[in-house]
């Protein structure tokens, strides 16, 4: 079985060379390609990707050791994957985008073939330019690491991997479904490289087929920056009445060494929060704010020491003031961090647990399925959430060691930026 990238156009022209992306837009609900992967795969009207070729123009796609991508206009793309191999057993991961976890070690027995369906978000930076003599950009401004990176280019790029990968074909049509926002820091976004992962990009894989998740959280990032560099008018831009939002910041914006994004936690932090609340009701969004999760320091009686002041307060205030649904992530970190002990709670942990801040597959894992769960306390989210999951305690996490997150190929020793 093999694995790929694939570069297709769906309602645009296909080049080899760089493109100029436009403004976010609503794909057309009529275009849906077909993908052959398997040679014993017979399908009408479906492309076929022969094992030797790397590039063919006609059809537009391209092969690599691991990945499958489809150039796409931005939105959102329910695909369609068949697994399972006639001759032997498989075991196949798929992540989408920046590594954002979709299907987790999905196991076939020999002959067994199985079908299984994900949405996946695609966006670019362009922004429609303002008025003549208006105040705005054209594009969100980007840090040097986003660049081309897949969270924002135009195309749809899934990472195939495991110990036994076996995708027979892939389908991809765009998707009429809510779109899940998210908006933080990098304890939130989709880190593109191992051994750091966040929260937001294993999220996917404990939703069902019926949501998307866009999460545009990016790591250094504050309430106050999030406004400067556009992101939140992007968020705005692309967000439809019935969507919904989770806003997560505090690690950051509580740095008075930072003074151009400091926000106090008593006056500016809870005025910004606000503010986003309303910016996002004001388009028939959905808020739901986040506390942020605690970092890894351990007082001599062998509890979490607090690190975050009085924001993870502020946020419950806020909450509470705005009738905003709030998942207390800080608070079940600690009980995560504690359940583990200081000899295993680095386990969690980017660099091998010398980064006290960031988490690792395992720690992004368990801090999403925390989310998940805590959605459904909130009606308007509960019918999204996985139905077959059993019921989860962040203070009683599973094993490291049983749970499976087969790693990417991409690989950087760099640490994610913020603290």
């Amino acid at each position: 079985m093999r694995r790929l990238i694939v570069a297709l156009a769906l309602g645009m022209a296909t080049s080899a060379g760089a493109r100029s992306p436009a403004p976010d837009r609503s794909p057309d609900p009529d275009t849906t390609r077909r993908f052959v992967l398997a040679d014993d795969v017979r399908e009408a009207g479906a492309v076929r990707v022969p094992a030797d070729h790397r590039f063919d123009r006609d059809h537009g796609y391209e092969a690599d050791p691991h990945l499958f991508s489809v150039t796409v206009p931005p939105g959102n793309y329910a695909v369609t994957v068949t697994l399972g191999d006639p001759a032997r057993a498989g075991d196949t991961t798929i992540k989408a985008e920046n590594r954002r976890l979709m299907l987790a070690a999905v196991r076939t027995k020999p002959g067994e073939i199985v079908t299984r369906r994900f949405v996946v978000n695609v966006r670019t930076p362009a922004l429609t330019p303002p008025p003549a003599n208006a105040p705005g950009g054209h594009a969100v401004r980007l840090k040097p690491r986003e660049i081309g990176s897949f969270n924002w280019d135009d195309r749809l790029t899934l990472e195939i991997i495991g110990p036994a990968p076996a995708v027979r074909s892939v389908t991809i049509a765009p998707a009429t479904v809510p779109t899940l926002f998210l908006l933080g820091d990098s304890t939130v976004t989709d880190q593109p490289a191992e051994p750091a992962a966040s929260w937001g990009q294993m999220l996917p894989v404990f939703l069902s087929p019926d949501i998307a998740v866009a999460n545009h959280a990016e790591s250094g990032e504050t309430l106050k920056s999030f406004l400067t560099e556009l992101r939140l008018d992007k968020v705005l831009a692309s967000a439809k009445p019935g969507d919904f939002a989770m806003i997560q910041f505090g690690h950051n914006d509580q740095k008075v060494q930072w003074p151009q994004t400091h926000a106090d936690a008593a006056t500016t932090y809870p005025a910004y929060l606000r503010t986003y609340i309303a910016e996002l009701r004001h388009r028939g969004v959905t808020p739901i704010l986040v506390t942020s999760p605690e970092r890894r320091q351990w007082t001599a009686d062998g509890h979490i020491r607090p690190t975050l002041g009085d924001y993870p307060a502020a946020v419950r205030a806020v909450g509470t003031e705005e009738r905003v649904p709030v998942i207390d992530l800080n608070a079940d970190s600690v009980r995560f961090y504690e359940a583990l002990g200081p000899a295993r709670a680095p386990l969690a942990f980017n660099d091998q647990g010398r980064d006290a801040t960031h988490h690792d597959n395992y720690g992004a894992w368990v801090l999403a399925r925390d989310v998940a769960e805590r959605m459904r306390a909130i009606p308007a989210l509960a019918g999204f959430v996985r139905r077959d999951l059993a019921a989860f305690d962040a203070g009683r996490p599973p094993a490291p060691e049983t749970v499976d997150v087969a790693a990417s190929a991409m690989r950087s020793s760099e640490r994610p930026a913020g603290n």
